[in-house]
């Protein structure tokens, strides 16, 4: 590293010559302060691109500095440096502002990981914390309504930071866009994003797969393995679903984040790990704190900063634009002409209260595609008035019993499409306009059909 100053706030001249030898010895340039007031001199007059400030000085407390950079030079991170044990202080000064803490006595090998961290942030992310939340082009979060355009300028703001931030909102609205949008644009977007559904792992298995296993720990383990935890070292593990981890996992996951340290199944020592936590889940944490079946301990963590993901049905200025990416999407994937939504079925969407968010959304105009004729989606082919009658006459006769065959029930729905649809086009002798018309669908649904089932 070269062409990069850092300003250096402690009282102990010891401290500060330890942290001035170790960032010098990164091709930082240092300057020091030994108090609060002087700190505000320097960071008023010079350019700074990392600053440490202790938490104790004789003028003030390092939070006061923290709080007066926000508004002063929001662009230059602060990391605080606080006593051994003093975790609501770091979790206050990361409510605050702070890019990230480190706990005296100073581990050079964390210090350094630190400030690697906090001079890898985009140098544009000064203009979005004051108040730019124009979507990228990349952007995952579609939508320019003021709840979207809010929610798009926090995620970025947080995404100077290392803080835990806690994702609420309801089942199918786009939590895990908005931490792929908080890694995108933090100094963890060259690492890995992992991504994880706490939810869908065996509690049996849970602690191997979070913290990786050694050869020989259980049964099954024939080698070496790495967990989630290894997997996104620099980079952002997202715990979606976070409410469901039993309690147990909840007590190793506390020490995980705190200690920044993991112990694999099996393993005799720990193992450093850097990495970035972000969690989300549908139900109420703090309700079920309450209840007693989440550790408030935990909760305080990882609720270091709680961004709420707004419903579909409170952001309907942005049914349109979803909509018109939604269906070129889908165009694009089944290799069909686009299709455009009538003034009908727009307005029909908008009205719509869609419970399951986005996702309900994404489901209906999906179904909507396969059935509209001449590129048109009409408010019928919606059928948002509930889910369509099976025709008379409809039936799996002839077909196997999905109990009995041991099927899944999305592979037995599938074998009843590819037996129907098979049998129509060896009728129609391959004719895919006469087989639709056979099969009662429009031609597009059959196109889609066969690409969906692979039958082309």
């Amino acid at each position: 590293m070269s062409d990069y100053r850092a300003l250096i706030v402690d009282d102990e001249p010891d401290i500060r010559e330890l942290l001035d030898i170790t960032l010098s010895r990164m091709a930082i340039e240092c300057t020091a302060a030994a108090t609060l007031s002087e700190a505000r001199d320097l960071l008023a007059n010079q350019p700074f691109h990392l600053c440490l400030t202790d938490m104790s000085l004789p003028d003030g407390n390092g939070i006061d500095l923290v709080d007066w950079m926000q508004s002063q030079c929001p662009g230059v991170p602060v990391a605080v440096i606080t006593a051994y044990g003093s975790m609501d202080s770091a979790i206050t000064a990361l409510k605050t502002g702070a890019f990230d803490f480190v706990s005296k006595p100073v581990e050079l090998p964390r210090l350094r990981e630190l400030v690697e961290s906090a001079l890898r942030l985009p140098a544009d992310t000064g203009s979005q914390s004051k108040g730019d939340d124009r979507p990228d082009e990349d952007d995952p979060l579609l939508g320019d309504s003021p709840e979207i355009d809010a929610l798009r300028r926090q995620a970025r703001k947080v995404a100077r930071s290392q803080a835990p931030v806690y994702i609420s909102g309801e089942s199918g609205s786009g939590k895990e866009l908005v931490a792929r949008l908080i890694h995108e644009h933090g100094p963890r977007r060259s690492h890995r994003f992992v991504p994880v559904n706490c939810g869908a792992i065996p509690q049996e298995l849970m602690e191997s797969e979070f913290f990786g296993h050694r050869k020989g720990s259980f049964t099954g383990a024939t080698e070496n393995k790495d967990g989630l935890f290894q997997a996104a070292h620099q980079g952002t593990l997202f715990l979606d679903e976070v409410a469901d981890l039993p309690m147990p996992m909840q007590v190793k996951l506390l020490r995980a984040i705190q200690e920044k340290r993991i112990r694999p199944v099996g393993a005799k020592e720990e193992t450093a790990v850097d990495v970035r936590v972000l969690s989300a889940t549908h139900r109420n944490l703090a309700a079920l704190v309450e209840d007693g079946l989440f550790r408030q301990d935990l909760f305080y963590r990882i609720n270091v900063i709680e961004l709420r993901v707004p419903s579909l049905r409170e952001r309907t200025a942005d049914i349109p634009i979803l909509a018109q990416h939604i269906l070129a999407r889908l165009a694009q994937d089944y290799e069909l002409p686009p299709a455009q939504l009538s003034k009908e079925a727009l307005t029909a969407l908008q009205a719509h209260p869609f419970p399951g968010n986005v996702r309900e959304l994404e489901n209906c105009l999906e179904r909507a595609f396969t059935l509209s004729e001449d590129d048109a989606i009409n408010a019928s082919d919606l059928q948002l008035g509930g889910p369509s009658k099976t025709p008379e006459g409809g039936g799996n006769a002839g077909l196997p019993d999905p109990a009995e065959s041991g099927m899944d029930l999305e592979s037995y729905l599938e074998s009843i499409e590819r037996t129907t649809i098979d049998k129509a086009m060896a009728q129609t002798e391959g004719n895919k306009t006469a087989a639709a018309r056979q099969l009662g669908v429009s031609f597009r649904a059959l196109r889609y059909k066969l690409k969906k089932l692979g039958m082309e």
